[in-house]
């Protein structure tokens, strides 16, 4: 009886743990916001489902172009997100166009953390009123959601991929309305591109110092004139980022699909997040905070990384400095190009300012 009272005890706590996961932290959008939707105005089945997700629209005065901003595709990359919700939190005023920003793009990949990672359920920033608590999610929709995995996952186009990848947002694309949840969630996203007719579609990613495509911007071809101004600026104002064209054999990616399947210019940013790689110590959320690893110092002194790294780490306000500024970039050569539907908002943090005064100033 004893055993079983501490089995009893033990499952009530970690039930208790587990369902915290699916209670989405309050948001505080600025001044500018519009409305509030869901997805599922778009995609009707996914309504009441876990992959419903808000969409936040900042509304122009007058009319302009219209742009699409997305965190959370991989909810084990938390820049990508808190960009997305800084930017939503900060927007004063929305002068022409209109901003559409999903924080958390797969839902369901920020209700669980990955397997045998001993990753973090949470990490907080500090404000000036109170300590926020973001979640760390996973790279997957959680498998209580989509179980089980085919053996192989041939995608939409025909290409063939590891079964696993059916529970990954960012091999779904364009999606399929009929098909497993997470392509479903794909064919929802790319029914707001085309029924909205998005101008502009920006994902939002980490990816590990290890890996080549890193503090990047990928383009889809028909944006590639757009991508290689505002790296170019960007250079000029000391931001070093580069530069990778979409492959057009590497099928499902966002920028890929997006580009080849609805009428918008489709872009994808990275930077470089040790959390993620395989070549840390211990995950944290101090890691995840601070971007601190001694053993990827080391690998960036055997020149092992596609990245600076030092002892300095790489940390969260930098990640999420970079993509805002990308962004903010992006924002200013579109106007430059398409003068005739501009988007223009007010409140976007400068990057300086990020990095003097922390993420906490602007939550």
């Amino acid at each position: 009886m004893i055993f079983l009272s501490i089995v009893i005890i033990i499952s009530i706590i970690s039930g208790n743990e587990f369902i915290t996961m699916w209670e989405d932290p309050e948001l505080f959008p600025g001044d500018g916001l519009s409305e509030k939707v869901m997805l599922s105005d778009w995609f009707n089945d996914l309504k009441n489902t876990p992959f419903d997700t808000p969409v936040y629209i900042f509304r122009g005065e007058t009319d302009g172009g219209k742009l699409l901003l997305l965190g959370g595709t991989h909810a084990n990359e938390p820049a990508a997100a808190l960009s997305a919700i800084t930017l939503l939190e900060n927007i004063d005023e929305c002068n022409s166009g209109t901003i559409y920003i999903i924080p958390w793009a797969n839902h369901s990949a920020i209700t669980h953390t990955d397997q045998m990672e001993g990753d973090p359920q949470f990490f907080h920033i500090e404000t000036a009123d109170e300590m926020r608590q973001f979640r760390y999610g996973s790279r997957r929709t959680n498998a209580i959601h989509q179980w089980p995995d085919p053996t192989i996952y041939i995608h939409p186009e025909g290409t063939v991929l590891g079964g696993q990848e059916t529970t990954n947002l960012n091999r779904s694309y364009p999606g399929r309305k009929n098909g497993y949840w997470t392509e479903k969630l794909a064919y929802a996203i790319t029914s707001l591109i085309r029924q909205e007719q998005i101008d502009l579609a920006i994902d939002l990613h980490e990816s590990s110092p290890e890996y080549p495509v890193n503090n990047a911007i990928v383009f889809h071809q028909d944006a590639a004139e757009l991508a290689v101004t505002v790296q170019m600026m960007l250079e000029m104002n000391g931001i070093d980022i580069g530069l990778e064209e979409s492959p057009p054999t590497l099928r499902g990616l966002s920028h890929r699909e997006w580009g080849d399947h609805t009428d918008t210019q489709a872009v994808l940013f990275e930077v470089s997040n040790p959390a993620q790689g395989r070549m840390r110590g211990k995950s944290s959320e101090e890691l995840i905070i601070t971007g601190k690893d001694k053993f990827y110092v080391n690998a960036a002194e055997r020149g092992q990384l596609y990245v600076p790294y030092d002892e300095n780490g790489y940390p969260l306000v930098l990640r999420v400095a970079r993509h805002i500024a990308t962004f903010d970039e992006f924002l200013t050569t579109w106007n430059m190009f398409h003068p005739e539907k501009p988007i223009e908002i007010e409140g976007i943090p400068g990057y300086q300012m990020l990095l003097e005064k922390g993420l906490g100033a602007f939550l």
